[in-house]
């Protein structure tokens, strides 16, 4: 089981000298990582979403962390890959680019930018999003399989043309797709690409998804793959604030889950701003009097209450000392998760317990379990 760290860049009370300073504490944190013995980093793309993820453009994230470490993998987790937003030969042309910066430690994966803002700032048709991700998942996965591209489709038409630079991984870097529902998890199986499962919803709700990627990868067939090299990998994320005091990070860890759950509901269900509160607020009952209010809201419309509706509003992570995180990812572990993708970086987070939480788990959790291999 391998170990990474997923950043948004997410920011309360933004300013832009704070907006530059999380994007300096996010390349810290991530270099920290590698020296705590993490196996990854992932960055995020989206666009105009304040608060939230000031992490528009990730790729220049990535080559500056690169070219502060030497070993830990950097990850787009994940390129938003409808045409308007990244048109599939730039998106070639930059994974090219940057698996060659890093030495072939680069990973891939696709998304839809699925929110009414990021759609309307590129002039994004929504009904075009999930047809337009697989096809660059298909250009990315035979980009660089002969001399030259040559591809053409109903929906792309290229070539023949070079795509440099290539990249050190051949014929291409390992692809992912962001899945926060049982459809997109299917689908990425159905594509033969790796499942980067974003929910909260805890242990029980990653094992549902878990089975049906694994039925799917066992029954499909090779009509749908992108490419001949499936990547088959299920990294599942873990929210996560580790501390000597577990009160301490508990209510650090329930108060940056609130603000993402309020960042979350406000740009993909039109809710109000998060709101800018403190350490010492109840976080953990403003969390279950969120969920339930949502959960009434749906029942009156007469729609069911999914856990990818209401898992961020689920405190129950890894939240408190390193040995209430082991208990967690042990969970995980059990279930067969190939990665655990622990999200530090929350808009309200101090830095100072940021870096401790990743201190934590490289001087105690990771090697628990690579002991424990």
């Amino acid at each position: 089981m391998e170990f990474s760290m997923i950043f948004e860049a997410q920011l309360a009370n933004p300013t832009p000298e704070r907006e530059r300073q999380v994007l300096l504490d996010c390349v810290e944190q991530a270099v920290y990582g590698e020296e705590m013995g993490f196996d990854r980093v992932w960055a995020v793309e989206h666009h105009g979403l304040e608060r939230y993820a000031h992490m528009t453009a990730s790729e220049i994230f990535l080559s500056w962390v690169a070219a502060k470490t030497s070993r830990i993998r950097i990850g787009h987790g994940v390129v938003c890959m409808p045409f308007q937003y990244n048109h599939p030969v730039r998106v070639a042309e930059r994974v090219g680019m940057l698996d060659a910066l890093s030495g072939g430690r680069l990973d891939v994966g696709g998304g839809r930018g699925s929110t009414r803002m990021e759609m309307g700032m590129y002039g994004v048709n929504p009904a075009d999003t999930y047809p337009q991700m697989e096809e660059s998942l298909r250009f990315l996965a035979n980009a660089w399989r002969k001399d030259e591209a040559d591809w053409h489709t109903d929906l792309l038409d290229v070539g023949p043309a070079k795509i440099m630079p290539r990249p050190v991984q051949t014929p291409h870097p390992p692809l992912y797709m962001a899945c926060s529902k049982r459809d997109t998890v299917k689908l990425a199986a159905e594509l033969g690409v790796g499942a980067l499962v974003m929910g909260f919803a805890g242990p029980e709700e990653v094992k549902e998804m878990y089975d049906l990627y694994h039925a799917t990868i066992r029954t499909r067939g090779g009509d749908r793959l992108v490419g001949p090299d499936t990547n088959d990998k299920f990294v599942a994320l873990c929210p996560t604030i580790v501390l000597d005091d577990p009160d301490r990070a508990l209510r650090i860890g329930a108060r940056g889950q609130r603000f993402f759950a309020e960042a979350i509901a406000h740009w993909y269900g039109h809710g109000p701003a998060p709101a800018e509160d403190t350490e010492d607020d109840d976080n953990i009952a403003a969390l279950a009097r969120d969920k339930e209010a949502l959960v009434a809201k749906l029942n009156e419309a007469n729609i069911p209450a999914r856990p990818q509706d209401t898992g961020a509003f689920n405190a129950e992570h890894a939240y408190g000392t390193a040995r209430d995180a082991i208990e967690y990812v042990e969970r995980l572990a059990d279930i067969g998760v190939d990665e655990i993708m622990c999200l530090v970086q929350m808009g309200t987070v101090p830095q100072e317990a940021a870096m401790e939480t990743i201190r934590q788990w490289g001087e105690t959790v990771i090697p628990h379990f690579r002991n424990k291999a």
